[in-house]
């Protein structure tokens, strides 16, 4: 140790094992190192926040380094300066007394200068008989030429979060104005689909967002957003394809009230109810309600379906029903059951409650049980997949993150 280059702290301040180690940092400055001063100072004001520092913090550094004379801080040269409280006070904006040497102790405790304290505490440099500077007493800032390369590097973080943070909020903004547009020109020019939902899926997303949101909750909000654009575009894609088509559908649609439904049942044969059954005038057939949530959302929230799709894979509607039979029969949920949630609730909405009791087995004892009560409770009006597939939503980018 070179206890000749640490000195302790004049009068009440204390002496920290923190404020040792820094001294000692200081002497492995390798020879020869330089650095220009205002430089170090710009990173060490980017990364401010970084640095404990606030910005009247900012405006004591300024004012230290404009007493030292020269514009490079030196490895084999004299860097502690030595003003009085009242010169750097006039200098740091007239600065009160108590303002100043607060901040000075942030300085000091945000590692960037070091107090040299004389036996008296006043600051003062004593010379040579040439007039050069034997010691000085006061504020050295060798932290400033030991640390360039690391506050160099904090400034380039805190730039780079920056430039995503204001990409993402840009990205954001125009993806919530094109959703928005999008939207109410469905709804004013009368567009086929379920346009409440998606209403209030966009609603949700923003409602999300706190008033300051950090760069990682933006681009999560950003992918939903992004999301619920394209499944908006492919609705309205749906739609000009439909009314295309039109003149076909309706040549068919007698064929099919008097043919067996094409239910999607027929991809699994576990029962003869659940395969090929009739369906009466009285009950909808499945697939007849428009989805409670568009498919990139429900596929967020509940991910592990995919793995149950056609060739690993849900890329629509019909693969996602096709999963929800593989996932129903492998959670014991009986045909029936399932069957009658599809009456109640259409295909696609009784697909979804599927996958939102996969995302949660391990706390469902029953899932059979569980699916009858959602579905008689869609029956009585009392049961809305929103609040579930959102809750879901939350809890799946939650998890996200932790992981």
């Amino acid at each position: 140790m070179q206890t000749g280059n640490v000195t302790t702290p004049f009068g009440r301040r204390p002496m920290t094992l923190a404020l040792v180690r820094r001294q000692q940092a200081t002497t492995e400055i390798p020879a020869g190192k330089s650095v220009e001063k205002w430089k170090v100072f710009r990173d060490a004001a980017t990364a401010m926040d970084r640095l404990g520092l606030a910005p009247n913090s900012l405006a004591v550094l300024n004012a230290l380094l404009s007493f030292f004379p020269d514009a490079e801080l030196r490895q084999d040269g004299q860097l502690v300066v030595f003003p009085s409280n009242a010169q750097l006070a006039l200098r740091a904006h007239q600065m009160a007394g108590a303002t100043l040497r607060r901040h000075l102790a942030l300085l000091v405790n945000g590692g960037l200068i070091i107090r040299r304290d004389s036996a008296n505490g006043k600051r003062y440099a004593r010379k040579d008989k040439e007039g050069q500077i034997e010691s000085a007493f006061g504020f050295d800032l060798s932290p400033l030429l030991a640390r360039s390369e690391e506050l160099a590097h904090l400034a380039q973080q805190v730039t780079a979060e920056r430039t995503a943070f204001r990409k993402a909020k840009e990205n954001l903004t125009i993806c919530r104005r094109d959703v928005r547009k999008l939207i109410s020109a469905a709804i004013e020019e009368g567009a086929g689909g379920n346009w409440q939902v998606v209403e209030d899926t966009y609603l949700s997303i923003i409602s999300r967002l706190p008033r300051s949101p950090s760069t990682e909750i933006l681009v999560e909000a950003l992918e939903e957003m992004e999301m619920l654009r394209e499944e908006v575009l492919n609705m309205l894609s749906f739609q000009e394809n439909s009314e295309n088509d039109s003149t076909n559908d309706a040549h068919n649609e007698q064929h099919i009230q008097n043919s067996k439904s094409e239910s999607i049942y027929e991809l699994e044969p576990s029962s003869g109810k659940e395969q090929g059954q009739k369906w009466s005038q009285k009950s909808p057939r499945p697939g007849s309600r428009d989805p409670a949530f568009p498919l990139a959302i429900v596929l967020k929230a509940c991910p592990d379906m995919r793995d149950y799709g056609p060739g690993g894979a849900v890329g629509n509607w019909r693969d996602l029903m096709s999963a929800a039979v593989v996932v129903r029969s492998m959670l014991g949920v009986s045909p029936s059951a399932y069957q009658k949630a599809c009456e109640v609730m259409g295909a696609e909405n009784a697909a979804i409650a599927i996958a939102c009791i996969l995302a949660r087995a391990n706390f469902i004892s029953s899932p059979g049980g569980y699916l009858r009560n959602l579905t008689q409770r869609a029956e009585d009006g009392e049961f809305s997949l929103g609040p579930m597939v959102m809750a879901q939503l939350r809890s799946e980018t939650v998890a996200r993150r932790v992981g």
